[in-house]
């Protein structure tokens, strides 16, 4: 019977050691990739993060969409309720505000906009029988209505960065707005506002 060589192994024992070592420091490089490439994309994903918010002013009285974000936001779906009913655009609303009628007002379209980060645009301005923005006039009874009014108005606007990444972004009216994230957003429909 012949005995192992001692030198022999020594060597097999090294290599074996030698190899977990490479194989732990190869698992510990590719963690640390992973991990970089994971923060490298929240790095990206907050460069261009959109944040969309709607509001109204009484003087004169208008509604405003604003995108305080870093990115762009591109609207995919708008929806405009006044007491929680959707309409189908502006003119639908002042009638449901003021009631049948004629009433002026001028717009500008929020569906399908890219809103570039700090881009603030005025969607809608009610205007008086002579054309003119409702202004602050307590005296005004067209003002009065429309101000006390214009808080029945809410927004459900659904929108994107860049990246694909989708939110919705629900707010008017008395309550906070909320923005949630969303897969994607949903297809026009009867319930869509048109412009």
């Amino acid at each position: 019977m012949i005995g192992a060589v001692p030198e022999q192994t020594e060597t097999r024992r090294a290599s074996r050691y030698d190899a977990v070592i490479a194989t732990l420091v190869g698992l510990c490089a590719l963690c640390v990739s992973a991990y970089t490439a994971y923060v490298q994309r929240q790095q990206v994903r907050a460069a261009v993060w959109p944040i969309l918010e709607f509001d109204s002013s009484n003087a004169p009285i208008h509604f405003i969409l604003a995108n305080k974000g870093v990115g762009p936001a591109i609207i995919r779906h708008v929806i405009v309720k006044v007491d929680g009913q959707p309409v189908r655009n502006w003119k639908e609303v002042l009638q449901r505000i003021l009631g049948p009628g004629e009433h002026l007002g001028s717009e500008s379209d929020m569906s399908g906009r890219v809103f570039a980060a700090s881009e603030s645009l005025t969607v809608f301005t009610p205007r008086d029988p002579e054309n003119n923005p409702l202004n602050f006039d307590k005296s005004n009874p067209l003002w009065v209505t429309m101000n006390k009014d214009r808080l029945r108005v809410t927004v459900e606007i659904c929108y994107c960065s860049t990246l694909g990444e989708c939110w919705t972004l629900r707010a008017g009216g008395l309550t906070p707005s909320t923005t949630t994230e969303t897969r994607h957003c949903p297809t026009p429909s009867a319930t869509s506002f048109q412009q």
